[in-house]
């Protein structure tokens, strides 16, 4: 078994196997016409029950067939132009090529001595994105598995620094439609349920902010503590960025931390024509970005950014068989002085590797065009009769919802929609998201591909009006 073992002495063994693999994957992708099979739950669930791990192929051939049959066949591609649904983008191939060489030398950034050069790439990056924002000289942060992760590090962060040692005197306020993240960070920060004080957004989706200067207000009425309040650059269901520059002056007043989630809205830091849509951005004190979203990197490829390195001190623990405090004195970089995680992967590489080839401009290019796309689907739906289009787009995101002319009932518009949506996954021409808006049923495109044209999306709009169409006739089929 130790031939297995990636070494000096099986090298070519390791180039033979990945070659393989590579070559499988890269006839997938020049071959797939769909983004997604159509396979259900019931019909893929036996081909992995009946594999018994205890007996294995011994043959990486054997295996790659295998593996074809249970999940290259049926996986769900996002390079498609036509998988409209979640915030998942198509990847670039220098961040693939960085992927490749981070898991085979598999250095683990949480201390010096296991990176080395990783750790001083990662800095590298940081201080890039810190300066991106405008964080300021003294800005720093750590590369992260996700927003949700960097999202609680940040509301850690500001607890920390909150003037309270009672956390039922804390609240965090953050809009309606701000990611689910928030309200659990609250919880698993042990702040309580009624911690988050949830306000009201515009008709483009946007903090109010008079809603929050009133909550603001009140919260020191009575005798409550701002700790923080989050600030959205691009919502994960609209895409929308509330109006950062008018929240930095209510945080500053009120002496609240100001956290921006850009996890979305993050590719304007390298936009070419749509950067001043998060001006304000450099007054926060924390920053949630996802490479892995908009920057078109692969999973996971995320970092929180913070305005005073010395905050970080609150995730800071030393250990003396990892990083004794000894080292801070004697000036080595140990990235896990930073971070939640501990053992953690070099995923840095991925945007290193990106930022080498294609320069931000190469990737701000890209986001300009899906957001420029966005517009593009936006006039469609406007102009289009069948469909109810809910704010004109931000970033890259159309809510949507197909509104019959014969069928007036919102109950029985919401089951069409809904049917649509599963319709549409199970016959695979498509992959489209859904969401509710004031409680009904809305659908919704998530633009990250530049590939995906006006005509994709005016065909999945044809497709969705379809399927909605035959659910509303076989329902009066039945009711008659």
């Amino acid at each position: 078994m130790r031939s297995h073992l990636l070494n000096d002495t099986t090298a070519e063994s390791y180039r033979r196997s990945v070659t393989e693999g590579i070559e499988r994957v890269a006839a997938k992708l020049a071959t797939t016409t769909r983004p997604f099979t159509g396979i259900t739950v019931d019909a893929l669930t036996p081909r992995i029950d009946e594999i018994d791990l205890d007996k294995p192929l011994l043959d990486t051939a054997a295996v790659l067939d295998e593996l074809e049959d249970v999940y290259l066949r049926d996986a769900v591609y996002f390079h498609h132009p036509r998988y409209l649904a979640h915030l998942n983008c198509p990847v670039v191939i220098p961040a693939v090529l960085g992927e490749a060489i981070l898991s085979a030398v598999n250095s683990s950034l949480d201390t010096w001595d296991q990176s080395a050069g990783g750790t001083l790439i990662e800095r590298k990056l940081i201080d890039w994105t810190t300066a991106r924002i405008g964080l300021g000289e003294n800005a720093d942060g750590v590369f992260t598995s996700g927003g949700t992760q960097s999202n609680l590090q940040a509301l850690l962060l500001a607890r920390e620094e909150a003037k309270t040692d009672t956390a039922a005197e804390l609240r965090i306020f953050a809009s309606e439609v701000s990611h689910f993240s928030v309200k659990k960070s609250a919880k698993l920060l042990g702040l309580g349920q009624d911690s988050v004080v949830s306000v009201p957004v515009d008709h483009d989706k946007r903090m109010q902010t008079v809603a929050l200067a009133r909550e603001l207000e009140r919260c020191r009425r009575d005798g409550l503590v701002p700790m923080a309040v989050v600030a959205t650059a691009g919502t994960t269901d609209f895409g929308s960025i509330d109006p950062l520059p008018e929240i930095a002056e209510l945080c500053e007043q009120y002496g609240a931390w100001m956290h921006v989630d850009a996890a979305y809205g993050c590719g304007l830091l390298a936009s070419v024509k749509y950067r001043d849509r998060i001006d304000g951005i450099e007054r926060a004190d924390s920053v949630t970005v996802d490479y892995h979203k908009s920057f078109f990197q692969p999973v996971s490829s995320s970092a929180v950014l913070v305005r005073d390195s010395s905050t970080l001190r609150h995730a800071t623990y030393h250990a003396e068989y990892l990083n004794p405090r000894r080292m801070v004195q004697e000036r080595i970089p140990n990235q896990v002085d930073k971070s939640l995680q501990t053992t953690r992967r070099f995923d840095a590489l991925k945007l290193w590797m990106t930022l080498r080839v294609m320069g931000a401009d190469g990737i701000g290019q890209l986001f300009d065009e899906v957001c420029d796309l966005a517009v593009e689907g936006w006039k469609l739906l406007a102009a289009d009769p069948r469909f109810d289009v809910v704010v004109e787009p931000s970033l890259s995101t159309l809510v949507f919802r197909y509104i019959p002319t014969a069928v007036t009932d919102p109950a029985e518009i919401d089951r069409a929609n809904l049917y649509a949506r599963k319709a549409l996954f199970a016959s695979g021409d498509a992959v489209v998201a859904g969401t509710k808006v004031s409680g009904r049923h809305y659908l919704k495109f998530t633009l990250l591909n530049p590939e995906t044209t006006v005509d994709d999306m005016a065909a999945v709009l044809d497709l969705i009006a379809g399927h909605a169409e035959q659910y509303l006739g076989e329902s009066l089929d039945r009711a008659s």
